[in-house]
């Protein structure tokens, strides 16, 4: 049984990661891989400024960086930024998968562009500037907004009605603007998958569920990413940035302590 680790990019609950979980519904997997899911210890509270993108790196890469010595066979990010992927790929010869870069290739082989949406206009920005950072932008149809401010732990809940509508007329747009294939900007938007699907006439990839469709073809191939561009640091600081997180935590009040906490009774409970 291969087991891949699932790196949620925000400190959460329970409740939090169960919403994340949720994504494995999206697709089709064997009977011999499984997947843990696991919250940052502490981290931005939004994904918006230059600020966040350098905390959420290193929370992420904190939150995986043992998770070969765990045992797990590969690690998936949850997050379509791809936040510290390169940082684990650096350290962890177990493969490493993100969805960002990945959906967008992915696309590719679907169709010749791609439209993308984005909550509101903070993340439009950090998105299409994204994409020109990958060269894809002659690949990319456009970015469309849908003006609903993220909520990056309840997702879409109790807000369906009023959210679903706006990301339809966002897609619609896309189309009309020449894509024929519509990627969800963000791991949070996999509840609106089923929906888009069934009412566009293009398709329309799910990040999440496609890493973890990605992650078990690379294991079943023996394949990792490559050592060329992601040389092991001559000198690795893993215990200070562990105790870095652990401290950070501590002074955010971070649900992700009290869930750990919680998971290490039970488990000593059991034995």
């Amino acid at each position: 049984m291969a087991k891949v680790l699932v790196l949620v990019p925000f400190a959460m609950d329970r409740k939090g990661v169960a919403n994340r979980r949720a994504q494995l519904k999206g697709v089709k997997l064997g009977p011999k891989i499984e997947f843990d899911f696991r919250p940052v210890t502490a981290g931005p509270q939004m994904y918006m400024s230059a600020h966040d993108f350098a905390f959420m790196d290193i929370a992420i890469f904190e939150a995986g960086m043992d998770a070969e010595k765990e045992g797990y066979d590969a690690v998936c990010i949850d997050t379509m930024s791809d936040s510290g992927m390169d940082a684990l790929r650096s350290v962890l010869d177990i493969p490493v998968i993100s969805p960002g870069k990945a959906s967008m290739l992915f696309a590719l082989t679907l169709g010749n562009k791609f439209g993308l949406m984005a909550a509101w206009e903070p993340a439009a920005i950090r998105t299409r500037k994204f994409v020109k950072s990958l060269g894809l932008d002659p690949f990319c149809a456009s970015v469309e907004v849908y003006d609903v401010p993220p909520d990056y732990i309840n997702l879409m809940a109790g807000k369906e009605d009023k959210t679903l509508p706006k990301m339809l007329a966002a897609c619609k747009r896309a189309v009309d603007k020449g894509a024929d294939v519509m990627i969800l900007g963000s791991t949070t938007m996999h509840q609106a998958h089923a929906y888009l699907s069934e009412k566009l006439p293009i398709p329309v990839v799910n990040p999440g569920p496609l890493t973890y469709k990605l992650v078990e073809t690379v294991l079943a191939m023996k394949l990792s990413h490559s050592r060329q561009p992601y040389p092991k640091p001559i000198v690795g600081h893993q215990d200070v940035i562990h105790a870095m997180f652990h401290k950070a935590g501590e002074l955010m009040n971070s649900p992700t302590l009290k869930l750990k906490e919680e998971l290490a009774k039970k488990k000593k409970k059991r034995r």
